[in-house]
């Protein structure tokens, strides 16, 4: 049933190391573009649909996701209700104190957290991730530093095809993903 992922596969070592993915919003799960309303300054994002089931398949192996933004956002706000996701913003795009409280109140360390950017706001946490993961349209300095990169780019499944990849790598996906599809199957 499994594939190798096109990004190549993740260490397994590394990989069930893994309890906390955190990923960047702007340039990550979404395509970095920002849509606003010219008159009730309202503003829209788009986010892929299948990074979100992929984010409930890591929840359901197990791996807690944060979700942080440099900015804030309402409708980042939203998609991550709706997908029961924790999520932190900062205007002034200070992410690594939010991943360290959560970090404390999970009695993690840096070597199992995955972080998952794009741009420079992302940088100060990528530097002690354990894994570091750059998507495809990632700048130079983050494509760089990145342990694993994407194919896919960001708002268009890069989360997904990170968090598949992980997955396989712990020898998890299978069964999360029968288990995912079992639960949906009852009558």
């Amino acid at each position: 049933m499994t594939l190798a992922p096109q990004g190549g596969l993740i260490p397994a070592e590394s990989a069930r190391r893994i309890r906390l993915v955190v990923l960047d919003v702007d340039g990550v799960l979404t395509d970095a573009g920002v849509y606003v309303g010219l008159r009730s300054g309202e503003e829209f994002k788009r986010f892929d649909i299948q990074d979100g089931l992929g984010m409930k398949l890591l929840e359901q192996a197990g791996i807690k996701v944060l979700i942080v933004s440099g900015r804030y956002s309402e409708a980042t706000q939203l998609r991550a209700e709706e997908l029961g996701i924790e999520c932190h913003q900062d205007n002034d795009a200070q992410k690594l104190p939010s991943v360290r409280m959560v970090m404390e109140r999970l009695d993690l360390d840096w070597n199992e957290v995955a972080m998952v950017g794009d741009d420079i706001p992302d940088v100060a946490v990528m530097r002690q991730a354990g894994l570091k993961v750059a998507v495809a349209n990632a700048v130079p300095l983050v494509a760089a530093m990145a342990d694993w990169r994407t194919v896919r780019e960001g708002g268009h499944g890069a989360v997904r095809e990170f968090c598949d990849a992980l997955l396989l790598a712990r020898g998890d996906l299978e069964r999360v993903v029968e288990a995912y599809v079992a639960e949906r199957s009852l009558p």
